[in-house]
């Protein structure tokens, strides 16, 4: 069993825990009471230069610990103040050591955009997601099947969260448009042997249409990269480690979009 399948199979006891323990269709009926949100993740990523999503995650399954310190409000707060365009909070516990109230508090202190980034398989962790303070999901083609993508989608859409729909081959991406995707993200990482060649967005750019959001994903670290993939026609990136083992985010991001040489 490869890492995606391990996490994956410890995602369906977590949900069907969550799902005994808590009353769904009051989560459902929650969630559809709330106001919609008009997809401001989307839409803060529609700019003329490039955006970027900076993650707030303290572990992963193939660096370990990545903050030790983990001051996650305040980091979020630095990425507000910083200019980031969206925020990327790794709820997923087992494996990347995060939890589903970080979002909830972080939700509470700021204002830009959250996607909840976790292994979604089942449609109660999207009403849990607008529940918690999300304007945008992660959805994985590679664990979902192509009913179950388009399922999520208009779930979504229903609650006015944005997806990111996450692709790693061109068969994938297939999949994700052939759902009306409307942001489609290209993880630089493979998620079987978590090896990372940021090539990937740009060789599978060309199959993504240029009205959809097009996201480079993964093991981004420096500003001759961000250039490289603007001239490729990468509208977002979607950046956490680089951050997050950085003691000064604000000047990190600075340094990405070139505002410091």
């Amino acid at each position: 069993m490869n890492i995606l399948e391990n996490i994956v199979e410890k995602t369906k006891i977590r949900v069907e825990n969550f799902k005994r323990e808590n009353d769904i269709e009051q989560i459902k009926k929650t969630a559809l009471s709330m106001e919609k949100g008009f997809f401001k993740f989307e839409k803060a990523l529609k700019n003329d230069n490039i955006s970027f999503i900076c993650e707030i995650k303290k572990a992963s399954p193939s660096k370990g610990i990545i903050a030790k310190d983990f001051p996650y409000i305040q980091i979020a707060k630095e990425y507000e103040i910083a200019g980031a365009n969206a925020i990327s909070v790794l709820t997923e516990p087992d494996f990347f050591m995060g939890s589903i109230n970080y979002l909830n508090e972080i939700s509470k202190k700021i204002k830009t955009p959250l996607l909840r980034k976790d292994f979604i398989i089942d449609e109660i962790q999207i009403y849990e997601s607008k529940i918690q303070g999300a304007s945008a999901i992660l959805l994985i083609t590679s664990i979902l099947s192509n009913d179950k993508i388009i399922e999520f989608i208009n779930i979504a859409d229903n609650l006015g969260l944005s997806c990111l729909v996450e692709a790693h081959n061109k068969e994938e991406i297939d999949r994700a448009i052939n759902a009306n995707s409307r942001i489609i993200g290209v993880n630089n990482r493979d998620l079987k042997t978590f090896k990372v060649d940021i090539k990937n967005s740009i060789n599978l750019r060309k199959y993504v249409p240029d009205n959809i959001i097009f996201v480079s994903e993964s093991g981004i670290k420096t500003h001759n990269e961000i250039e490289e993939l603007k001239r490729n026609r990468v509208n977002a990136v979607l950046i956490g480690e680089t951050f997050m083992k950085s003691e000064d985010k604000t000047k990190e991001l600075k340094l990405l979009r070139g505002s410091i040489l």
